[in-house]
């Protein structure tokens, strides 16, 4: 099993997080480079305990789907994703959210197990860990950015972030 551990300092409030992280399509904006599309399930705003999503999108020059169910929450310092159909022999995502003096930090620990041996676990070691490091990491850079910007909006628009609705009015709406 391989484990990517990811701490992610973000100068916002642990809720504005919390509930940016759970928003799908905030998710596919963050990771528009895998040109990745909610397909089934739950495919917009926010997605809550026991509920799935099925991602397709570009991989490694193929596109995959990835079909996740959320198996745990406590809101807002912690929800769970496992993969219940995909690639992976496993896979699964916990996401910790720790707020300290306004500020939250949020945490990723992914576990997977590849398929395909020996091949899997040469092709995890040479290549995959670092490519799910870096998109992991590129996720966590938008969110950083999009909850810092809603801070920075704060006084000028109170309602520019609905959490309930998953509604974010700048960057999105324009």
């Amino acid at each position: 099993m391989t484990t990517i551990r990811l701490i992610t300092k973000i100068n916002a409030p642990v809720q504005t997080v919390f509930y940016l992280s759970r928003n799908i399509d905030i998710h596919k904006l963050s990771i528009s480079k895998t040109k990745e599309v909610a397909v089934a399930g739950v495919t917009s705003g926010l997605i809550n305990l026991n509920e799935s999503v099925t991602f397709r999108g570009k991989h490694f020059g193929l596109y995959q789907t990835h079909t996740s169910k959320i198996t745990a929450m406590e809101i807002p310092h912690y929800f769970v994703d496992e993969m219940t159909k995909g690639r992976f022999e496993s896979f699964r995502h916990e996401h910790t959210f720790v707020e300290k003096n306004g500020k939250t930090a949020m945490i990723d620990t992914i576990e997977y197990r590849t398929p395909f041996g020996i091949l899997g676990k040469l092709f995890d070691k040479v290549i995959l860990k670092r490519y799910l490091t870096k998109m992991i990491t590129e996720r966590n850079q938008f969110l950083k950015d999009l909850a810092e910007e809603h801070q920075q909006d704060q006084p000028k628009d109170r309602n520019a972030l609905n959490p309930e609705l998953g509604v974010i009015k700048t960057s999105i709406e324009g």
